[in-house]
């Protein structure tokens, strides 16, 4: 868990980040993990008055996890954060007026040692396997589901599964203790740097589930109710994260002033991390991303057990 003050140093900068004067500025309150991406972004839009140009005030609140993050969206303690649209869409179903505006496209990989035996899907067959996010998580499910295609593998009976947090399974399986692991695209990317091997990514399982189109995994998650009263706060944030994302990518100064934020004193590692996290640029999001969304969302459904229907929430994507 991050120490307070690790949080504290990523939230202080923003408590003011907005112009003082008579008449307030529109401010956002955004949850932020002290050790997510995100921070990458608020870090660069102080640094470079990304937040002044665009006439708001972000008010940065530190989260212990992404189970944080939800609660404080759904208790209304956050205005945003970033998390999964699988998530977003199953709390719209339960009545949540949550939208999705497109984070990243940088999925989750199966990791396995330099050297391991296990080639493809089919020798997963009795190894001890990692999983990130839980028996729900949508890695695993399409996962399953690709299996189930490739090989007429019940991967859910035919391997020795190990649920736990990203770090902990990290640390499992560098120790040896797991034969594969799918964990998040950070650890996935640490793990390449490492020498270790990927089997499988995200686009990968999709690609081979029929899914051609690049689609968003993460999104800024807020209220509908939100966005419709406080329009210029939330469209000024989402400029200024784009903007903020262009200029991580672009510039090695940015890069420098904020590359300690990732925590990782290998220059190879944050060199990965980076490369990582620019590739998951959304360049476009339209009709047909959404639409494949919307398969992806029947094959997660199904995996589950869930009746199929394809169809994803009314209104679920918001559009600026």
């Amino acid at each position: 868990m991050p120490s307070i003050r690790a949080l504290l140093l990523i939230a202080l900068p923003f408590l003011h980040s907005g112009p003082l004067g008579a008449e307030a500025a529109p401010s956002i309150r955004v949850g932020v993990l002290a050790f997510g991406t995100l921070s990458w972004e608020l870090e660069a839009i102080r640094g470079e008055g990304l937040d002044r140009a665009q006439g708001i005030a972000i008010e940065a609140v530190p989260l212990a996890s992404a189970e944080a993050g939800k609660i404080a969206l759904l208790g209304s303690r956050v205005d945003l954060i970033v998390n999964d649209w699988l998530w977003a869409a199953s709390e719209r179903e339960r009545g949540q007026d949550l939208v999705f505006y497109p984070y990243s496209a940088s999925h989750g990989a199966l990791i396995v040692p330099a050297g391991s035996p296990i080639h493809q899907i089919a020798d997963l067959k009795g190894r001890r396997l990692g999983i990130a996010g839980g028996g729900l998580d949508k890695n695993w499910l399409l996962l399953r589901a690709l299996a189930q295609k490739v090989a007429n593998l019940d991967l859910d009976s035919a391997v020795d599964k190990v649920f736990a947090a990203p770090p902990l399974l990290d640390q499992q399986f560098r120790r040896g203790q797991l034969d594969a692991v799918l964990n998040y695209w950070n650890y996935a990317a640490k793990l390449e740097a490492a020498g270790y091997q990927k089997m499988l990514d995200g686009r990968q399982i999709l690609r081979g589930l029929g899914i051609t189109v690049e689609v968003p995994v993460l999104g800024y998650i807020f209220r509908k109710g939100f966005a419709n009263a406080h329009p210029l706060a939330l469209t000024g944030f989402l400029r200024a994260a784009d903007q903020a994302k262009e200029r991580i990518c672009a510039s090695d100064a940015v890069w420098q002033k904020l590359s300690p934020l990732t925590h990782e004193a290998d220059e190879t590692v944050r060199a990965a991390l980076r490369r990582h996290y620019c590739e998951g640029r959304i360049k476009h999001f339209g009709a047909a991303e959404q639409a494949a969304l919307g398969e992806i969302y029947a094959l997660v459904q199904k995996a589950a057990g869930k009746p199929a229907s394809g169809t994803l929430p009314q209104d679920l994507f918001w559009h600026q």
